[in-house]
C-alpha cells in the first residue's frame, strides 16, 4: 500500500525551521516514526539528517551523560536530528534545552510513546522552546482521503471491529494476530518499564474491566472491590494508563445544577481493535451485543484526532441526571 497522508504532516511541515523542537507524542505503533521519517525524506537531498534511537542502549547512554562538548562530535554539520522514543531516556528535556541552545540552526524532532516521564522531563526545560503534538491511529479523514469516502464507509463494520492501527489497516488479513502482538508488547510496556508496579496481572485486568465498562459510567470504589485493591491505587493506575494513551476519560457535565451527577467519569479507548482485543473479542458487528460500546468509542475516539490534528481546545463531557436524562458526548470548544 502507497503512503497513507497524516492530517498532522502538513502542520509539522509548516513548523520547520521555525526555531523550535517538534515534539511528538502517541502510543506505540501509530507512526510517529514513519512519520518522521517520511519528512526527512522529503527534505533536501544537501541537508545533512540523523536519526538517534533510543532504544538503543548506547543512544540512552550518550544522551544521559551528554555535555557541550560530547554533543558537538555527535551533532557535526547536521541540519536536522530526530530523537526516537526519547522517554527511554533519564532527564531527556534537559539534552533537548542543551541541544537547541547549542545548536539553534539544527532542527531537532523527537517522539515520545508516553507521557509518564516525558511531560515532567521536558516541559519545564523546553518552555518555549517547542511546538508539541499528538499522533494517533489513522482517523476515517485520513484512510478515506487516501481510499474514497465511499471504500471508507465499506470498511467501516471492519473498522469497529479491528481499529485504525496502521499495520492493521495495512495488513488486512491479520488483524487478530497484530493487535494480539501490540496489546502483549506495547500496550503496558512504558506503563511497567517507568512506574513501579508489583502485580503486572491487575493492570491488565484492569484494562479488561475498562474494556467491558465503555460507554458507561465507571466506579473506582467497584473497580477496587473487583480487582482487589484500594480505589486510590485504581484512581492511580487508571492515570498511568491515560499517560501511557491506552485510554481516556471524559467527565460528567455541570454548572452546579444540583440534579446534575457529579464527579462522574467514562472511559475510553484510543483505538477499537485494542478494545477488542483486550477482551479477545472480535466477533463481527452484527453478532455483538456491545455494539452499543463500539459506535461510541468509535466516534468518540474519532472526535479526539479531529480536534487535536486542527489544534481544536476541547473539552469533553457526557450529561445525566438523576432522572436518567442522558447526553453520550459534549463538546465544549474555546472556553478557557
Amino acid at each position: 500500500m502507497s503512503e497513507i497522508q497524516r492530517d498532522l504532516r502538513a502542520v509539522l511541515d509548516s513548523k520547520i525551521g521555525k526555531g523550535k523542537v517538534l515534539l511528538l507524542i502517541g502510543p506505540r505503533q501509530v507512526g510517529k516514526t514513519t512519520l518522521l521519517k517520511n519528512i526527512l525524506n522529503s527534505v533536501s537531498s544537501e541537508k545533512k539528517v540523523q536519526f538517534w534511537n533510543c532504544d538503543e542502549s548506547d543512544v540512552r547512554q550518550f544522551l544521559s551523560e551528554a555535555n557541550s562538548a560530547k554533543l558537538k562530535s555527535f551533532v557535526g554539520n547536521s541540519d536536522f536530528i530526530v530523537i526516537d522514543e526519547a522517554q527511554r531516556v533519564k532527564d531527556i528535556g534537559l539534552t533537548i534545552k542543551l541541544l537547541h541552545d547549542s545548536f539553534p540552526n539544527v532542527q531537532l524532532a523527537v517522539t515520545g510513546s508516553s507521557s509518564l516521564d516525558l511531560s515532567n522531563s521536558i516541559n519545564e526545560p523546553l518552555t518555549g522552546r517547542k511546538f508539541e503534538y499528538n499522533l494517533f491511529p489513522f482517523s476515517t479523514n485520513e484512510l478515506a482521503n487516501h481510499t474514497s469516502m465511499l471504500e471508507e464507509m465499506r470498511q467501516l463494520q471492519n473498522r469497529l471491529v479491528y481499529g485504525f492501527y496502521p499495520d492493521v489497516v495495512n495488513n488486512p488479513s491479520e488483524e487478530k494476530e497484530i493487535l494480539t502482538n501490540i496489546v502483549n508488547s506495547y500496550l503496558y510496556k512504558d506503563v511497567f518499564e517507568f512506574q513501579d508496579i508489583r502485580k503486572s496481572s491487575v493492570i491488565e485486568k484492569l484494562v479488561q474491566a475498562l474494556a467491558l465498562q465503555v460507554g458507561s459510567e465507571v466506579s473506582f470504589n467497584e473497580l477496587g472491590n473487583l480487582l482487589g485493591i484500594d480505589t486510590v491505587t485504581v484512581q492511580r493506575y487508571v492515570d498511568l494508563l491515560e499517560k501511557a494513551y491506552v485510554v481516556f476519560h471524559i467527565r460528567s457535565y455541570s454548572r452546579n445544577v444540583r440534579n446534575e451527577l457529579k464527579k462522574s467519569i467514562k472511559i475510553y479507548f484510543y483505538d477499537n481493535g485494542v478494545r477488542n482485543s483486550v477482551i479477545s473479542n472480535f466477533s463481527p458487528v452484527e453478532i455483538r451485543s456491545d455494539i452499543g460500546a463500539l459506535w461510541e468509542n468509535f466516534l468518540i475516539s474519532e472526535r479526539i484526532k479531529n480536534n487535536a490534528y486542527h489544534n481544536k481546545n476541547a473539552k469533553y463531557y457526557f450529561w445525566r441526571t438523576t432522572q436518567k436524562q442522558e447526553i453520550d458526548f459534549i463538546e465544549e470548544i474555546g472556553r478557557a
